[in-house]
């Protein structure tokens, strides 16, 4: 079965240093960065050297047919399994909403990012549920495809290294983000994106075409960050907050990952599990 994790190291820290040594160009730019209370809770994370797939499904509580996805992704990527192959996003879309039921995770951002992806594939139209891997459609999904697509993208080597930082403050996530893009080739266009998201969401649906189900949410999307640019060094940098949710789910994670929004190409991908740090809001 493949599981999902986003870290060759994470690590927590009561004195606010990093367990983990930062990588040599987040060194040179820390001194753009607040330095954190000397008692907060601080959790960080590190990419490795092997390539972490991001599994995105673009879903509906308002679709008849996503349930069925939501489950594969809640099974094939168990919450707080290790293994460090791949990171799965569930992505609620909202054009399912006019139905007659509108979804609570969905957001348009979330349709056009959709959008986006539809457009570097060159394709014309949208639809749930969707499963992309590495930023390209995987039709086939239910079938062993997803694991043989995960697998041969764990096998390659890391095109990227990305590393993270997060503490609560004040009913936000205080995140630090870096990334540095190895190859020359792979530096046009590039960003760095960094994302909330949870688990173990329950709906009670009343109506649209899923109207008296009890639905089950993992790996929901609450908020998206970025991009921040890879410059010319291949160095990529954000500070930002990420806010709470008002109904927060289990399992909060960060993920961040690089990837050029022009070809949907995505060159690697880090999650960093921020129950601790999140539980001192």
């Amino acid at each position: 079965m493949t599981t999902i994790a986003g870290s060759a190291a994470a690590t927590s820290s009561a004195s606010g240093r990093v367990g983990s040594p930062w990588f040599a160009f987040v060194v040179v730019a820390a001194c753009m960065w607040t330095v954190m209370p000397a008692r907060a809770e601080v959790c960080s994370a590190k990419s490795g050297s092997r390539t972490v797939a991001l599994v995105e499904l673009y879903t509906s509580e308002g679709c008849d047919s996503c349930p069925p996805a939501d489950r594969w992704l809640a099974s094939t990527f168990p919450v707080g399994a290790t293994g460090a192959n791949a990171i799965a996003l569930a992505f609620h879309v909202d054009y399912w909403d006019r139905l007659g039921w509108k979804d609570r995770f969905a957001a348009p951002e979330w349709t056009e990012r959709q959008h986006a992806a539809a457009r570097a594939n060159r394709s014309s139209f949208v639809y749930t549920p969707q499963v992309l891997v590495q930023g390209r459609e995987l039709a086939g999904w239910r079938s062993k495809t997803a694991a043989a697509a995960v697998a041969a993208t764990a096998a390659a080597p890391a095109r990227a290294s990305v590393a993270l930082e997060a503490e609560a403050r004040r009913g936000v996530l205080a995140v630090k983000a870096a990334a540095h893009v190895q190859r020359d080739a792979d530096r046009a266009g590039a960003a760095l994106y960094v994302v909330l998201a949870d688990s173990a969401h329950v709906s009670e649906v009343k109506a649209g075409e899923n109207a008296g189900a009890r639905l089950a949410h993992d790996h929901v999307v609450r908020a998206l960050r970025g991009g921040f640019a890879v410059n010319g060094s291949g160095e990529a940098i954000g500070e930002i907050t990420l806010p709470l949710p008002a109904e927060p789910g289990r399992a909060p994670t960060v993920v961040a990952f690089v990837q050029n929004p022009a070809t949907g190409d995505v060159l690697q991908a880090l999650a960093l599990p921020v129950a601790g740090c999140a539980s001192a809001r």
